[in-house]
C-alpha cells in the first residue's frame, strides 16, 4: 500500500509554481493575482480562504481577501463580481461556497466571467471540460488527476466508481476519468443516494473516488484487493475530548481499508491540499491568458 500524499505533491507545485513567478520577478513582468470573496463567517470556509492567502504569498502572487457580512445582498454581490470581472490587475478571483440562503449560488457562478473563473464552475468552463478542450478544471478534480500522474497510476482500462455527483467534484471527477488521454481512458460508473446494490457496484472498482460527505462511509468490505482509494471527503466530527472540539473524518475507514489498497489517500493531507495547490495553477494559466501567452 502506497500513501497518496497530497501535501508533499502540493508543495512540490507550490515550488514550481514559486520558480516561474521568480523568472517573471527577474523579467519585470506582472506576478499573477488571485482574489476571494468570502460572505459570512462559516468557520471552514474562513480556515480554507486563508490558507488561501497564505499559499499566495509562498508562490509570490498578489491576493486579495475580499470579507463580505452575511447580511450581504445578492446585487451587492452581483456588483461586486462585476468589478473584479473588469479589474485587469486581478487575473482569477473565486467566490467561496456555500453562500447565505438569500443569494443565488446559480446566478453568483453565472455572473463570473469564464476567463477569470479559476474555480472552474461556470458552464463555459465546464462546458469545455466536458468536450475536452483546454479550460479551467475544477481544483479538486484537477488535483485528484495530478496525484493520480504523479504516482503513476494506472487508470486505462480500469473501472473506476464515484461515489457522489455534486458538480464541484463528483460529476467532472466522472467526466475526466472517462476522457481520451491519461489520467483518464477507465469505464466509468457514477453512483449516489438513488444507486440500487452500490456495495456490489463499489466492490467490482479498480478505482474508487468517494466525495459523499459521509465519515467513514467506505468500509474495508466494501472494496476490492488493490484498489485505488481517493477519499475526498472531509467532515468536522464533534469530539469534545479534543482541543477544537471535532477532529476531521473522510469518507473511508481509512485504518482498515488501507490494509487492501494499493493506493490510497489520507484525511487530511489527501486530496485537500492539492485543491489549494491547483487552485494556484489554474492562476497562473489565467494569467498567461490574459497576456496571451497561450
Amino acid at each position: 500500500m502506497e500513501i497518496l500524499d497530497g501535501k508533499k505533491i502540493s508543495n512540490q507545485i507550490k515550488e514550481e509554481i514559486a520558480a516561474e513567478v521568480a523568472e517573471m520577478k527577474e523579467r519585470g513582468e506582472k506576478v499573477p493575482h488571485l482574489a476571494a470573496i468570502i460572505v459570512g463567517n462559516d468557520g471552514a470556509s474562513m480556515t480554507y480562504v486563508n490558507s488561501k492567502v497564505r499559499s499566495c504569498e509562498k508562490v509570490g502572487f498578489e491576493s486579495t481577501l475580499i470579507r463580505l457580512p452575511s447580511t450581504t445582498s445578492e446585487l451587492e454581490l452581483l456588483k461586486k463580481i462585476d468589478q473584479l470581472n473588469q479589474d485587469d490587475d486581478i487575473d482569477g478571483f473565486i467566490v467561496q461556497l456555500p453562500l447565505p440562503e438569500q443569494i443565488d449560488t446559480q446566478k453568483v457562478i453565472m455572473a463570473i466571467d469564464p476567463d477569470k473563473d479559476v474555480d472552474g464552475f461556470h458552464p463555459t468552463n465546464f462546458g469545455k471540460m466536458a468536450l475536452d478542450m483546454s479550460t479551467f478544471i475544477p481544483a479538486t478534480p484537477f488535483g485528484i488527476l495530478e496525484l493520480l500522474e504523479r504516482y503513476n497510476v494506472e487508470t486505462k482500462g480500469k473501472h473506476t466508481v464515484v461515489i457522489g455527483r455534486s458538480h464541484i467534484v463528483g460529476r467532472p471527477m466522472s467526466i475526466l476519468m472517462g476522457r481520451k488521454g491519461w489520467p483518464g481512458n477507465s469505464t466509468v460508473t457514477l453512483t449516489h443516494s438513488h444507486t440500487k446494490n452500490i456495495t456490489q457496484i463499489i466492490s467490482q472498482a479498480d478505482i474508487v473516488i468517494s466525495a459523499l460527505g459521509v465519515p467513514h462511509f467506505l468500509k474495508a468490505e466494501m472494496v476490492k484487493d488493490d484498489a485505488v482509494v481517493i477519499d475526498v471527503g472531509i467532515t468536522r466530527v464533534p469530539d469534545e475530548s479534543r482541543e477544537k472540539g471535532y477532529y476531521l473524518a473522510g469518507d473511508v475507514d481509512f485504518e482498515n481499508v488501507s490494509k487492501k489498497a494499493s493506493f490510497i489517500t489520507p484525511v487530511p493531507g489527501g486530496v485537500g491540499p492539492m485543491t489549494i495547490a491547483m487552485l494556484l495553477k489554474n492562476t497562473l494559466l489565467a494569467r498567461e491568458q490574459h497576456r496571451g501567452e497561450i
